[in-house]
């Protein structure tokens, strides 16, 4: 599904050859500062890769419509960007972006109580916990249900019973739906848990 071939990132990072296969539970693990935030972003062309090449589905993404790529590869970083008013106007507004047919009300709340946050939807955004806000922000991305979802520490926040539901919830949603699921998490016990496929990183640099 994804493969990479020396691949290297503002000539200070080499990244090791690897293959993601389809539809299996991937984390990338490594210690703070070795590229996995940065590698993520290559993979939907947020960052360009110095050298190298990332193929996928057997195409080199330089060859791809960046954005047809990143409405099939998906990434959700570790920021939360969400707008003033409701939690179903921040739905409405980035359908907009993505140029998508709204979802219905009923929709927005099965994304929601998957993300575990069974709210109303009109709940203004600023009266949010940060834990509530990154919940609503990922099942507003996950609603978009890509072929490829790569999600930067999409627990940061939570406390580990949280966690590891979300992260059930979520691998459970994508393998119904096929969807390739890529993590960064530095929850041993998650990744223990969940991990189908485990690549490590130990190259050193700043993130």
């Amino acid at each position: 599904m994804i493969k990479t071939k020396d691949l290297i990132f503002k000539n200070k990072i080499e990244y090791p050859n690897i293959e993601i296969p389809k539809n299996k539970v991937t984390f990338i693990i490594g210690k703070s500062g070795c590229g996995k935030s940065s590698f993520l972003k290559l993979l939907n062309r947020t960052l360009k890769e110095e050298k190298g090449e990332i193929y996928y589905n057997s195409q080199n993404i330089k060859d791809l419509d960046v954005y047809l790529l990143r409405k099939e590869i998906l990434l959700v970083g570790q920021e939360v960007f969400l707008f003033d008013g409701t939690i179903k106007e921040n739905f409405i507004k980035y359908y907009s972006y993505v140029d998508k047919e709204v979802i219905n009300d009923e929709t927005m709340k099965y994304f929601l109580h998957l993300c575990d946050i069974d709210i109303s939807l009109e709940s203004k955004i600023k009266i949010l916990s940060g834990g509530q806000k990154q919940r609503v922000f990922l099942a507003i991305f996950l609603s978009f249900t890509p072929k490829v979802l790569l999600l930067d520490e999409p627990t940061a926040t939570l406390d580990e019973s949280t966690s590891f539901l979300l992260f059930s919830n979520i691998i459970k949603f994508c393998k119904e739906k096929e969807i390739t699921p890529i993590f960064i998490s530095h929850s041993q016990k998650i990744i223990e848990s969940f991990g189908e496929n485990i690549i490590s990183f130990n190259v050193r640099d700043e993130r």
